[in-house]
C-alpha cells in the first residue's frame, strides 16, 4: 500500500487527478486547494461547475482548518456516526472556490480508509472525492463498473483495491444548518 500512497501522493502534488477507492465509492480525486486541478475534475466528469464536491479528510482535528464555524460538539457529532458519512459545514476556509457552492459551504468526510487515512496525513491538505462516474450516470461501486472514459482522463488509477467485488455503497449526507439544526440530504 505504501507505493501506491508514494505515487498517488506525487501526481497529488503535481496538480494530477487520480482515480483512487475510498471507504464508500470509487472516486476521483485531487488537491482541493488546486483550482486548476478542480477544474479538471469537472472536465472528467463532465459535470457543470455550478455542483459542488465532497472533500476527503483523515481525522476530525482536521476539520477546524477548514470550517470558519465549525459544529459546535464537532468530536461529538462526528464520533456517532455508524457509517461514512459526509458533513455539509457552512463557511469553507482554504479551499478552491471553485469546489465550493455559491453559498460557501464545504462537504467533509472524514475517513477510516487506511490508504485514504494515509494519504491524506501526508498531504497534509484535504482531498476531493467525488464518485468516478461521468455526470448524471449511476456511481461504479466496484472498480469494474467504472467507465473507460474516466479511466483514460485521469493521470494515475490506485492499483489498491481494483479486485474487489463487493458492492459499495455511497456515503450519508447531513448538513449543519447557520443555526445549528442539522438535516439529512441522503441517508
Amino acid at each position: 500500500m505504501n507505493t501506491e500512497v508514494n505515487k498517488a501522493l506525487e501526481i497529488i502534488e503535481q496538480g494530477g487527478v487520480i482515480l483512487y477507492p475510498t471507504d464508500t465509492v470509487w472516486g476521483i480525486g485531487c488537491d482541493a486547494t488546486n483550482e486548476t486541478a478542480v477544474q479538471r475534475i469537472f472536465a472528467i466528469k463532465e459535470r457543470a461547475e455550478s455542483k459542488s464536491l465532497v472533500m476527503l479528510l483523515p481525522d476530525v482535528k482536521s476539520v477546524f482548518n477548514f470550517v470558519a464555524d465549525p459544529y459546535p460538539d464537532l468530536m461529538g457529532l462526528l464520533g456517532s456516526f455508524d457509517r461514512p458519512t459526509t458533513v455539509i459545514y457552512p463557511q469553507a476556509i482554504g479551499i478552491a472556490a471553485n469546489a465550493l457552492p455559491e453559498d460557501g459551504s464545504v462537504a467533509i468526510r472524514v475517513t477510516d480508509d487506511p490508504f485514504c487515512k494515509t494519504l491524506l496525513k501526508r498531504l497534509k491538505k484535504p482531498l476531493i472525492s467525488t464518485s468516478a462516474n461521468i455526470s448524471g450516470e449511476p456511481a461504479p461501486r466496484t472498480f469494474a463498473e467504472i467507465d473507460e472514459r474516466i479511466k483514460s482522463r485521469v493521470d494515475h488509477i490506485v492499483a489498491h483495491r481494483r479486485e474487489e467485488t463487493e458492492a459499495a455503497a455511497p456515503s450519508r449526507i447531513i448538513k449543519i444548518e447557520d443555526d445549528g439544526r442539522i438535516t439529512v440530504i441522503r441517508d
